[in-house]
């Protein structure tokens, strides 16, 4: 992955001080000189990150003032309503914080972001009908625009997802997909998508161990096989087979974490040294479960997770994890949907945001490499 320059760490900075509300109620940012000084680099680095701020319509400077938020960027007329259709909020907890940070960015540019009956952004699940009965409300208060995280955890879920988002794109309403397509990789349906890199995320966490010498390996999966665990998986064979080593069936075990004899199994038929989990809940409840069996983590076996939600670094042992950017996932998705509203772009386009490996204690490394 291409290191990322000064200018564009700066400007991503930024956007997630403005994304976390830090320059309200003033909306102004600190100056070039501040900004220098913060990051110990030249003016015309500064500058030009603050040009890419600009060019993103979210900020604007004023001769002799300074740089502010850029408030009401999008035209007036009509409604500022925006809504959130996330039917799965409740079991995939980087979406919730994706959604806290969208509702801060809708109100900052004077959006309302409606979520259905529920006030605010809960750990709410509904079904098909539900999903369906909220596209009916959304349509009927002429929203301008919906943030739709697909349904991933049924076999039906890609006729229901089309249909979900064909209702909203008839209606004339903007949709913008959030982690995931409406149907299973390679195919691209007309939306904006906003995401990471899954396989590369399964690639890196499973070098990662490899690196450590950790030659046997096992990835723990959710026993319902989804589109984004499954472009994990799919990284995490290419950099075993990267690394020299013969791939099985074996590699990818679908066991309830919880299952106290079923992770004893597994362990004791894999011979396994390290478990790559596809997500940090499913980590965490497995070293839970290991401790139980007096399976020392990671004396006796590594662990690596995916998502770096909030409670993996606070975890009785710290868990290496991929990092997921939420809060950049929030503010380009936001910045996506002002375009879409705008009629900036036509055809669909996919931001694909870069992954980070965070090192801790649960792999065997004490401090990051």
């Amino acid at each position: 992955m291409a290191l990322e320059s000064k200018h564009q760490l700066i400007s991503r900075t930024l956007l997630k001080e403005i994304a976390a509300g830090e320059y309200q109620p003033s909306g102004r940012l600190p100056s070039e000189t501040q900004l220098v000084k913060r990051f110990r680099v030249s003016r015309p680095t500064v500058a030009r990150a603050m040009r890419d701020l600009q060019d993103q319509g979210l900020v604007e400077r004023r001769a002799g003032s300074g740089t502010f938020l850029r408030r009401g960027n999008v035209a007036t007329v009509g409604q500022r309503d925006l809504g959130l259709l996330v039917p799965e909020l409740g079991t995939v907890d980087v979406l919730q914080a994706i959604c806290g940070d969208l509702t801060r960015l809708a109100r900052l540019h004077n959006f309302n972001l409606l979520s259905g009956e529920h006030d605010s952004i809960e750990a709410v699940d509904f079904g098909f009908q539900a999903a369906e009965a909220l596209c009916a409300d959304y349509i009927k208060k002429g929203v301008r625009g919906v943030f739709f995280a697909p349904f991933e955890s049924s076999m039906h879920s890609s006729d229901w997802n089309r249909k979900l988002a064909a209702q909203l794109r008839d209606a004339g309403i903007s949709v913008i997909l959030l982690d995931r397509d409406l149907g299973k990789f390679p195919v691209r349906s007309e939306f904006d998508l906003v995401g990471i890199d899954n396989f590369a995320g399964g690639f890196v966490m499973t070098n990662h161990l490899l690196r450590l010498g950790c030659k046997q390996l096992v990835f723990l999966a959710p026993r319902t096989e989804v589109p984004t665990v499954r472009s994990r998986i799919s990284g995490a064979y290419e950099a075993v087979r990267s690394g020299g080593i013969s791939t099985s069936d074996e590699l990818v075990q679908r066991v309830d974490p919880e299952d106290v004899g079923a992770v004893q199994q597994m362990v004791a038929e894999t011979g396994c040294r390290g478990i790559l989990c596809a997500n940090d809940r499913l980590a965490v409840n497995l070293m839970q479960t290991l401790k139980s069996l007096g399976i020392r983590v990671p004396a006796d076996i590594r662990i690596v997770g995916f998502d770096d939600v909030e409670f993996a670094a606070s975890n009785t042992i710290p868990l290496t994890t991929i990092h997921q950017p939420c809060r950049d996932l929030a503010a380009v998705a936001f910045r996506a949907m002002v375009d879409s509203i705008e009629e900036r772009d036509i055809t669909p386009r996919s931001y694909v945001l870069p992954i980070k490996l965070i090192v801790r204690e649960s792999c065997g490394v004490y401090r990051e490499q």
